[in-house]
């Protein structure tokens, strides 16, 4: 497979940015297998955004020759007092989330947070080199785990979590590091910290965030006022009833697409269009809307552009 194809692969849908592609370009030239990961925290079940979303993008990097690592952030779940603390449960559901993983994404590599810091034995020293380069406000803001609102209130522990996550990388001794938009901040605070202590600074790939089917928030509501909108908006664990689980039947996904926003002729910020661009399109080259005759008949597009525009144009509705 020729460099073309192989940025292709990690550029597109539901990639939305690349620092830098130069970068990118530069690795792929130079290292015929780079080391990839994406890491996540364990909590719930698994949904469209971040089995799904989460694996086509996975996936496009097997695809490009990438060695790809799926890595269960177990100590940064429990600092973030996901599932209560409770770290049997951690444990379990880190199991699930393995199984389903090396399912969607054959050719993965599982690492456990935990071993990997027992096996590590630099890891703790790096935690204090690192930190020595950032101030407490700055880590502060850096954290992603939570809203403006919930800092006050901020334990000791969850100031630990931007080092961990960095040094993590570095333990990994990764040259791609893949995310959802929301953990950009972390990947930027990386790229500036890690050539003042001579480590190698990884690309940064991020992909889309998949909505919740539910009306997505504003910048004006009083809601987001605390939080990022897009992140806030996203696809939950937490509320089964925004997303679709993976565990869901067929009548349920249906119901569930049913009762989603889309408003007539609004294709900005609509999530049922949002899972045609970033889930239907990426697996499928033609989409078709079966139609009766009376309403103009059955229509296919090839792309989700014309999609997108004849819905705007309230020529199609969901």
């Amino acid at each position: 497979m020729d460099i073309e194809d192989r940025l292709f692969l990690i550029s597109r849908d539901p990639t939305e940015e690349v620092v830098t592609e130069p970068e990118l370009r530069t690795l792929l030239e130079t290292v015929a297998r780079p080391k990839h990961y994406i890491g996540l925290e364990i909590s719930g079940m698994l949904h469209l955004g971040s089995l799904i979303l989460t694996g086509f993008k996975i996936n496009d990097f097997i695809k490009a020759q990438v060695q790809c690592t799926v890595f269960l952030a177990d100590w940064h779940t429990y600092i973030n007092d996901k599932l209560h603390g409770n770290w049997a449960k951690i444990k379990e559901i880190s199991e699930y989330y393995s199984e389903a993983f090396r399912y969607f994404c054959p050719g993965i590599s599982i690492e456990l947070g935990s071993e990997l810091y027992h096996r590590t034995n630099d890891y703790w020293k790096d935690i204090v080199r690192f930190s020595k380069h950032i101030s407490l406000p700055r880590t502060i803001r850096s954290l992603t785990i939570m809203g403006r609102t919930g800092r006050e209130n901020l334990d000791i522990a969850q100031l630990l979590y931007p080092p961990m996550q960095s040094v993590d990388i570095k333990a990994l001794e990764l040259d791609i590091v893949h995310a959802g938009m929301d953990q950009r901040k972390i990947h930027m605070l990386v790229r500036e910290i890690f050539p003042k202590l001579g480590w190698k600074v990884p690309v940064s790939v991020h992909h889309h965030l998949l909505p919740g089917l539910s009306e997505p928030l504003t910048p004006e509501s009083s809601e987001a006022s605390s939080v990022d909108t897009e992140t806030f908006s996203k696809m939950s664990k937490s509320n089964p009833a925004s997303g679709i689980l993976i565990h869901d039947n067929e009548e349920t996904i249906r119901e569930k697409i049913m009762r989603g926003f889309c408003p007539l002729g609004t294709a900005e910020n609509n999530p049922i269009l949002e899972l045609i661009r970033y889930v239907v399109f990426h697996e499928n080259n033609e989409v078709v809307i079966e139609r009766p005759q009376k309403y103009g008949g059955s229509v296919s597009y090839a792309t989700f552009k014309e999609l997108e525009r004849d819905y705007a144009d309230k020529k199609i509705h969901a």
